[in-house]
């Protein structure tokens, strides 16, 4: 598969081949769900948490006698009936991870970026060398380049200039290729590449 690649001024720079095993699979949806799933529940922090009844500092003294009263039984006033108690089967500290073996994570890369290939919605670019971070001049040439919504990767460092100068666009993420994940992808309609990145990519992938 064959696209051609641009320039941040809209310009031509030639065209570049694309490797049928990581651009042209046919997408499957469950993998893709399955890779988001992971990632989503990897950044969870889980650190929510509620006190039980055994946390409670309250008096444990019965609060009257077993019988005789007409009303319920009760003990302490730690025990989640009463307000101030304990809560119930309460959520606690806990790792929402789970495993997701390397080679379905591969996979799911290959079948995301296969799918901005496939809705063609994948952008090739030189590279991302500005003069200064000027971020006014980037929005008109995002604007000329149809990149409203887009997530766009370059090689192992990002430039300078480029990066803060995209950082204050709204909707335009920018990573470098070591970052490139499923769900950014996923999330952005736009995947832009530089040569760098691909080279990058076709090297890991391939």
């Amino acid at each position: 598969m064959d696209i051609s690649v641009q320039t941040l001024d809209g310009k031509s720079a030639g065209e570049v081949a694309l490797k049928d095993e990581i651009f042209g699979l046919v997408p499957r949806v469950d993998i893709l769900q399955r890779m988001v799933r992971w990632q989503l529940a990897k950044r969870q922090a889980g650190t929510h948490k509620t006190k039980t009844r055994a946390e409670i500092s309250a008096t444990t003294k019965k609060m009257y006698k077993q019988k005789g009263t007409g009303r319920a039984r009760h003990g302490a006033k730690s025990v989640p009936q009463f307000r101030g108690g304990g809560r119930a089967h309460g959520p606690v500290v806990r790792s929402h991870e789970h495993d997701l073996p390397k080679k379905v994570r591969a996979l799911a890369l290959k079948h995301a970026l296969s799918t901005k290939a496939k809705d063609q919605n994948l952008v090739v670019i030189a590279d991302t060398a500005l003069d200064a971070p000027k971020t006014k001049a980037l929005k008109e040439r995002f604007a000329a380049l149809g990149l409203g919504n887009a997530l766009i990767i370059d090689g192992a460092t990002v430039n300078d200039n480029f990066r803060l100068a995209a950082r204050g666009i709204a909707h335009i993420d920018v990573l470098p290729v070591q970052g490139i994940n499923v769900y950014d992808i996923l999330r952005r309609e736009k995947l832009v590449l530089t040569r760098a990145a691909l080279d990058a990519l076709e090297a890991r992938l391939g």
